[in-house]
């Protein structure tokens, strides 16, 4: 059982972010029960890289003075695991909004659907979307969206190392992804419906790995308040 000393020393906690909870919220939630366990007022918790509150997986949560190695973990590669629904856009390219466009899919594959995958490998240029937590003007870009104001969004370099096609149900593609840090999965699901001729949007998404971390090792907040407690 892990003592105050510890946590202040400095933890790396794997943490299993729930659906619909913010990576915020999973933060503060850690953070507050190991002050009411340890009867502290303060402690540095912070974690290595946001998860969108409609994507499941690991959350590398640091506390105490390893909360200086967040920036080293936010950039070593994210493993990704998700489905993409073929036929249909969404203004946030996730199902945070409602179906915006309807198309086609009678012409797509199987073997189409692997072939395009090759497109986005490597060294590619990506658009954020505009329903993202990305700063702007000291505005972030979700509060220009949601107000219904145009914003003009620069494309980043981002690298994918692998693009697999794990399972397809009729427009319901299953897939796993390797990448950089700033890679949009949203923004690859928009996109890879688009070179379909298409559209998509994701529909789930879940972070298995970051670096070395795998969510296989990781908690849910429960879990590891129980262990919190003793």
């Amino acid at each position: 059982m892990k003592t105050l000393d510890d946590y202040q020393a400095g933890q790396i906690l794997l943490i299993d972010k729930p659906l619909h909870w913010t990576s915020f919220q999973a933060v503060n939630k850690l953070r507050w029960e190991i002050r009411q366990a340890f009867n502290i007022k303060k402690i540095k918790v912070g974690h290595a890289g946001t998860l969108d509150p409609l994507a499941t997986g690991l959350l590398v949560i640091c506390t105490g003075k390893m909360t200086k190695q967040i920036d080293t973990f936010q950039g070593q590669i994210k493993e990704y695991t998700g489905t993409i629904v073929l036929g249909g856009t969404t203004p946030s390219f996730d199902l945070e909004t409602e179906i915006n466009e309807t198309f086609p899919t009678a012409h797509i594959t199987p073997e189409l659907i692997h072939e395009t995958t090759t497109q986005f490998i490597g060294d590619i240029e990506q658009y954020p979307p505009v329903f993202s937590a990305i700063k702007k003007d000291g505005k972030r870009l979700y509060e220009f969206a949601r107000a219904g104001e145009d914003v003009e969004i620069k494309p980043r370099t981002i690298h994918i190392a692998a693009f697999e096609i794990t399972n397809i149900i009729e427009n319901n593609v299953e897939f796993r992804v390797v990448c950089s840090k700033g890679t949009y999965i949203r923004s690859l699901a928009n996109d890879f419906g688009k070179a379909l001729g298409s559209g998509g949007h994701l529909s789930v998404l879940r972070r298995t790995k970051i670096g070395d971390f795998n969510v296989d090792n990781a908690l849910s907040p429960e879990q590891f308040i129980e262990q919190l407690k003793g």
